[in-house]
């Protein structure tokens, strides 16, 4: 008997079997695909709760870095200019005639000077709601000049109440807080008149507020006695530029939160004002030493026995991130402290 009919006929018995069977996954095989489904998408699900959860902290970190960035280029700006004059007045010549006892705008003996607690500074009190410091926290008060193209160029006499600038201005206004310098000493005085011409009083008595106890301007001051105090004759060309003075401490904001302020002085016809400022959100704290020589450690501000003389300030600042669910399971934001050190351009040799 031949091969080729017995392979054929083994062939057909096999198809005839395999037609009888019905085709698809048996249910053992169909458990085992979806448990290899079910680990494939847990692993994608993994990798992709993983990914989120790196976005969110890199994106909180990046957050704390660029307030601290900003807080602290701010912060530094103002501690660096602190007691700035614009003329050397490194023999520390400064007369004052405004009235006493000078408010904490027009102190220039405190030119830089800190608080511990915010909440035991005189400049911040009364100030509730938004912008109330918060307790335990530093603030510190920077008053300084801000740059200007204005110039004396006459002065009737060294008794008079008035002097004629360079070219009339918008940078001076009635009630303005400035400060007058050249190479013998410098005078903050109040501005007591100016129409947008180029004649400036500084009469005394009540024509402002504070007011000027004399309108001499000489050094030392002299409040005491006829109008004219301590006569002196500034000559051409001295610099005559705003006087800057601000607070910067923490405050309450808006969201109950906690935020960096700056209080900022503005003088004008109706007086002094100075209004709260939100500079840089989610700044919870803030504590600052100062570098008193001839020391060499940093110390708090109730340690500082003659401010004149602090030539550094080192601010430690605490961010918490805007967004307030940084883990996978945590719904607090993340919170990261930073600490920079400002020399006092001025008081460095």
């Amino acid at each position: 008997m031949s091969e080729r009919p017995m392979i054929r006929k083994q062939r057909q018995n096999r198809m005839a079997r395999s037609a009888g069977r019905p085709n698809g996954f048996t249910l053992i095989e169909l458990m085992v695909a979806m448990l290899l489904g079910l680990v494939v998408i847990g692993g994608v699900t993994s990798v992709f709760l993983a990914g989120q959860q790196t976005y969110r902290t890199n994106e909180a970190l990046s957050d704390v870095e660029q307030g601290s960035r900003t807080a602290f280029e701010l912060l530094a700006r103002d501690i660096r200019d602190a007691g700035n004059t614009g003329c050397d007045t490194s023999s520390g010549r400064v007369a004052n005639v405004v009235n006493p006892p000078d408010p904490w705008y027009a102190d220039w003996n405190d030119a830089l000077v800190g608080y511990d607690d915010a909440t035991t500074d005189p400049a911040l009190a009364g100030i509730t709601g938004n912008g109330a410091p918060v307790a335990k926290t530093s603030s510190v008060h920077v008053l300084s000049t801000a740059n200007s193209d204005v110039t004396i160029s006459q002065v009737p006499s060294k008794d008079s109440a008035s002097f004629e600038i360079n070219a009339a201005t918008t940078q001076l206004t009635t009630g303005e807080l400035i400060m007058i310098c050249d190479f013998d000493h410098a005078t903050i005085l109040q501005i007591t008149n100016y129409n947008g011409a180029t004649n400036v009083v500084h009469d005394s008595g009540n024509n402002a507020t504070p007011g000027n106890c004399s309108k001499g301007l000489g050094y030392p001051t002299i409040c005491t006695g006829p109008a004219t105090g301590n006569a002196y004759l500034f000559p051409p060309n001295s610099r005559v530029a705003v006087l800057t003075a601000e607070v910067w401490y923490i405050g309450t904001n808006p969201l109950n939160g906690q935020s960096l302020y700056r209080l900022d002085a503005t003088s004008g016809a109706g007086g002094v004002t100075a209004t709260p400022q939100e500079m840089v959100r989610n700044v919870t704290n803030m504590q600052i030493a100062y570098l008193q020589p001839p020391g060499a450690t940093f110390s708090t501000a109730s340690n500082v026995t003659n401010w004149a003389v602090v030539d550094a300030a080192q601010v430690t600042l605490t961010l918490l991130s805007t967004s307030q669910r940084v883990g996978a399971t945590s719904s607090a934001p993340l919170q990261r402290s930073f600490t920079s050190t400002t020399t006092v351009r001025t008081r460095v040799q």
